[in-house]
């Protein structure tokens, strides 16, 4: 029998492939989604809802990734090439069936990931490592919380859409107006609550620090996951924990970025 509100990290087979994007859309004008597809996508596992695999980025003129050497016993580069940047992404959806893996991207501020997804065609080459793991959280809980900016809607929404039908969920998200809202695919019983702010202002925590105490937590055993700009994860952990009282350990909090960092990922679950 499974422990109730179970936490547990399962560990998965590393590797890396070569994808191919098969469709190349826009939720929102600044939200692009590529799907991707490719033999090497056998055997591809992804169990949490926040897993992140790392992606190769193709860098312009190159057709195909360029996998950096990692680790002292990792074969050296050829002469002249220029290793392809990695970047933590969420895989949003991942369809064994159809063979297909998708991945949201947030176009905010220019970077490798941005300049990769706006300019991703049919036919346009990715490199996917991972995921290493999965944070996988028994879905017993009697309500569930998700908070986040932009970077964190792919994770907020595959939530949505794995949660059992009819559980309370609410979703406090941060976005730069209405345009950029979406529509979530859910059997929830779905409380959303969009909050707008500038780009310019998204390392800014007030407005979501706002938002989240304004709202009225359900009684009983909650789940809240928090991921966004690194700063604004800490302060919102710390509110619900040291202010809201909410049990430290049906808290996950993960920075996704920090102002200024390139490449950055952090979790804010211990203490």
């Amino acid at each position: 029998m499974t422990e109730r509100h179970a936490v547990a990290r399962v560990r998965h087979e590393l590797r890396r492939r070569l994808l191919t994007v098969k469709t190349a859309e826009r939720l929102t004008p600044n939200m692009a989604r590529i799907t991707l597809t490719g033999d090497d996508l056998a055997g591809f596992v992804s169990a949490g809802y926040d897993d992140h695999v790392k992606l190769c980025l193709p860098l312009a003129g190159q057709e195909q990734p360029i996998w950096p050497a990692i680790g002292p016993d990792a074969p050296a580069l050829p002469e002249g090439a220029v290793a392809s940047p990695m970047r933590d992404f969420t895989p949003r959806r991942h369809d064994p069936a159809r063979g297909e893996l998708v991945l949201d991207f947030a176009l905010h501020e220019a970077g490798p990931a941005t300049e990769w997804a706006v300019a991703a065609r049919p036919g346009s080459r990715l490199g996917v490592g991972g995921p290493r793991g999965s944070f996988v959280v028994t879905d017993d809980f009697d309500w569930y919380l998700l908070i986040g900016d932009e970077t964190a809607l792919p994770a907020i929404g595959r939530r949505l859409e794995e949660l059992r039908p009819g559980v309370p969920a609410m979703v406090i998200a941060a976005v730069a107006g209405s345009e950029e809202e979406q529509t979530f695919e859910t059997e929830t019983a779905l409380e959303t609550h969009w909050v707008h702010r500038p780009l310019e202002r998204a390392s800014d925590p007030s407005t979501l620090l706002a938002a989240v105490a304004g709202l009225t937590l359900p009684e009983g055993d909650g789940y809240i996951w928090i991921a966004g700009e690194n700063d604004t994860v800490k302060l919102l952990r710390k509110h619900l924990v040291e202010e809201r009282g909410h049990n430290r350990t049906w808290i996950k909090a993960a920075g996704y970025w920090r102002k200024g960092s390139a490449g950055f990922h952090e979790n804010h679950n211990e203490g």
